[in-house]
C-alpha cells in the first residue's frame, strides 16, 4: 500500500493499466489531476478542444487496439466530450473518459461548472462511475477498463469529484472484479454451427460481408485464410475495410457496399444465395431498402452482440461470440467438399469490367479520385488513413485500397464532422514511425481546425489532404437531386486560405489546383518529417457515385 492523495491515484492507475498516452485539457475540478500528472510517467497531449481530445483517444483506440484516454474537467469540459463518447459508442470503440466534477458536498446545487455527465451521457457510454472515496479510485479505474476492452468495446466514463481528488488514501492494486450481470466470457453460442455449415457447404453464390467486428476481433488473418480456401468472394462495410486485403491477387476483394459502395459489391449481395455476415450490424446505409435486401439469399448472421442479431435484418442462422473465435469454429466444422464457385466469380469479374466505379475527369481540374489513387501510390497502401465526414469520407472508401486492418478509420455510426484530424493525431501516437494521412473536406477540417496548433507544438507527423470544393459537399449533393438545387447553406460565399492559415499555425502548407501539380506536391508533403496540410483545389460540383438513393434497393445505382 502507499498513502497518497485521489488524483495520484488516478494517475498511478492510469500507469498501472498500461497507458502511455492521454489526450486532455485542464480546468478547475481537474487542477489536482494535472498536478499529479506533473510528476507522471504518462505523456499528456494537450488539445485546443475537449472534442478533439476525445477523438484523438478515438483514433489511438482504433490504431492501436487499446482503450484511448481522454480527460476534461467539468460542466462544459466535460459536456464536450459527449460527442467523441457518441462516436466511440456507435463504432464500438475502447474508450476511458476520466471527467473532473464539483465536490461532494456541493453535487446537485448547481455549482460552480456543475454538469451532470453521468445523466447527460448515459445513453451514449457502454458504462459509467462516479467515484466517491479516493480509496474506490483503483477498483473503478481498473473495471473500466476491464469494461471497455472486453465484450463488444465502448466507451466508459469515470467522474471524478474534486475532494475525491484531494483527499488521502491507500494505493493498493488489485485486479479483482466483482461485477453483477456482465459476463463477457460467456458471448459464445454456436449451436447453430451446423446450420452454418451446412448453408456454405451447399452454396452456389456465397459473399461474405464483413463488418467492422472483424478487425476489432482481431480476425482479419482468419477471415482471409477462410475466404482463400473455399473462394468466396469478400465485401465490406465502411468500418470493415480492411478486414480483407483490397488488392489481394485472387480477385475476391469486390469493396466496400451500400449506398456509396462498388457496383459489383452491391451486385454480389443481392444476388447472393447465401451471405455470411460478420460483424456488421446491417445498417441503413449499406443495405438500402431493408425489405428488399438479398430478398433471395439465406443470411447467417455472426456478431459477438447477442441484440444485434434480427435487429435490423432478419437472419436465417446465427452464431454468437468473437469473430475469431466463430470463424474458427466454422474452419474446423467444414469438413465435406463444397459447391463450385468458379462461375459466380466468374460473372461477379464480368460486372466489375462491365460497372467499374466512375471515374470523371474535370479539363484542367483534379478530380477527387485522382487524390486517392496517386496517395495509395505514393505510400505503397502502407498508410495509416483517417477521414472526415462527407464527400471527402465516400471517396477515399471508394478509391483508396486498404490492405489491412487497423489502417483505415472513419466515423461510421455517428458520421462526426471533426473527427478524423484529431483521430489521425491519436493514431500518430499510437504507431509511431508510420505515415498518418487524414482524408478532410473543409467543411469537416474547420470543425476543429485549432488542433493544428496542437500538431505543430508535439511535431506531430500527421498529412492533412484537404479536399477543397469549398462548400458542406455531401449536403449540396442531396439538394442538387432531391430538392431541385435549392442551395440553402451549402456553400460559402468566401473560403479561408488553408496554406496561411496552416502556416500561422505553424504547420507547412501545400496547395495544387491542377492535375499535373497533384504528385509533386504531394510528394513534398509527404516527405515533411513533421506536420502538413496540402489544400487540393477540386470541382464543386463532384459527385460521390454510385448512389443508391434512399428507399431505393441496393442494386438500383445512379453511376452518372
Amino acid at each position: 500500500m502507499a498513502k497518497m492523495n485521489g488524483a495520484q491515484m488516478v494517475v498511478k492507475a492510469l500507469e498501472d493499466e498500461g497507458v502511455s498516452t492521454v489526450f486532455g485539457l485542464p480546468g478547475g475540478t481537474v487542477i489536482h489531476l494535472y498536478d499529479a500528472l506533473y510528476d507522471s510517467k504518462l505523456n499528456h497531449i494537450l488539445m485546443r478542444h475537449e472534442q478533439a481530445a476525445s477523438h484523438a483517444a478515438d483514433g489511438y483506440a482504433r490504431t492501436s487496439g487499446k482503450p484511448g484516454v481522454c480527460i476534461a474537467t467539468s460542466g462544459p469540459g466535460a459536456t464536450n466530450l459527449v460527442t467523441g463518447i457518441a462516436t466511440a459508442n456507435l463504432d464500438s470503440v475502447p474508450m476511458v473518459a476520466i471527467t473532473g466534477q464539483v465536490a461532494t458536498t456541493v453535487i446537485g446545487t448547481d455549482a460552480f461548472q456543475e454538469a451532470d455527465i453521468i445523466g447527460a451521457s448515459l445513453p451514449l457510454v457502454k458504462h459509467s462511475f462516479q467515484v466517491r472515496t479516493p480509496d474506490q479510485v483503483q477498483s473503478t479505474i481498473h473495471k473500466a477498463f476491464y469494461i471497455a476492452s472486453t465484450g463488444r468495446p465502448g466507451p466508459v466514463l469515470v467522474d471524478v469529484p474534486a475532494d475525491v481528488q484531494k483527499g488521502m488514501g491507500d494505493y493498493k492494486y488489485s485486479t479483482q472484479l466483482d461485477f453483477l450481470g456482465y459476463h463477457p466470457e460467456n458471448l459464445y453460442d454456436v449451436r447453430q454451427l451446423e446450420a452454418a455449415v451446412s448453408l456454405i457447404e451447399h452454396a452456389e453464390r456465397p459473399v461474405i460481408f464483413a463488418g467492422g467486428g472483424v478487425i476489432r476481433s482481431g480476425a482479419s488473418e482468419l477471415l482471409t485464410d477462410f475466404a482463400l480456401k473455399y473462394e468466396i468472394p469478400v465485401t465490406t462495410t465502411l468500418l470493415g475495410k480492411g478486414a480483407f486485403p483490397e488488392s489481394h491477387p485472387s480477385g475476391l476483394s469486390l469493396g466496400m457496399a451500400g449506398m456509396h459502395g462498388h457496383p459489383v459489391a452491391n451486385r454480389a449481395l443481392m444476388g447472393a444465395d447465401v451471405i455470411i455476415a460478420i460483424g456488421s450490424r446491417f445498417s441503413d446505409r449499406t443495405t438500402g431498402n431493408r425489405q428488399r435486401f438479398a430478398a433471395d439469399a439465406k443470411i447467417i448472421h455472426i456478431d459477438l452482440d447477442a441484440a444485434e442479431i434480427d435487429k435490423a435484418i432478419e437472419t436465417d442462422v446465427w452464431l454468437v461470440g468473437d469473430a475469431s473465435r466463430v470463424i474458427e469454429a466454422l474452419s474446423e466444422a467444414m469438413k465435406k467438399k463444397i459447391a463450385d464457385h468458379s462461375e459466380w466469380n466468374k460473372a461477379l469479374a464480368e460486372i466489375r469490367t462491365k460497372e467499374p466505379m466512375p471515374r470523371h475527369e474535370y479539363s484542367g481540374e483534379i478530380a477527387p479520385w485522382q487524390v486517392l489513387e496517386t496517395l495509395h501510390e505514393l505510400t505503397k497502401g502502407e498508410a495509416v488513413v483517417t477521414t472526415e465526414v462527407g464527400q471527402n469520407q465516400m471517396w477515399a472508401a471508394q478509391h483508396l485500397r486498404v490492405e489491412a486492418p487497423r489502417r483505415f478509420l472513419s466515423s461510421g455510426g455517428l458520421g462526426t464532422m471533426g473527427f478524423g484530424f484529431p483521430a489521425a493525431m491519436g493514431a500518430a501516437y499510437a504507431c509511431p514511425g508510420q505515415t498518418v494521412c487524414c482524408i478532410a473536406g473543409d467543411g469537416s477540417l474547420m470543425m476543429n481546425i485549432q488542433e493544428l496548433d496542437t500538431c505543430a507544438r508535439y511535431d506531430i507527423p500527421v498529412k492533412v489532404i484537404l479536399l477543397n470544393n469549398a462548400c458542406l459537399g455531401n449536403v449540396r449533393q442531396w439538394q442538387q437531386f432531391f430538392y431541385d438545387h435549392r442551395y440553402s447553406n451549402t456553400i460559402y460565399n468566401r473560403t479561408p486560405d488553408f496554406v496561411k492559415l496552416s502556416e500561422v499555425m505553424g504547420v507547412p502548407g501545400y496547395a495544387a489546383s491542377r492535375p499535373e501539380e497533384l504528385r509533386p506536391t504531394l510528394e513534398k508533403v509527404l516527405a515533411e518529417p513533421g506536420p502538413a496540410l496540402i489544400d487540393i483545389r477540386i470541382p464543386q460540383g463532384a459527385l460521390i457515385m454510385p448512389m443508391v438513393y434512399p428507399g431505393n434497393s441496393l442494386d438500383n445505382m445512379v453511376t452518372g
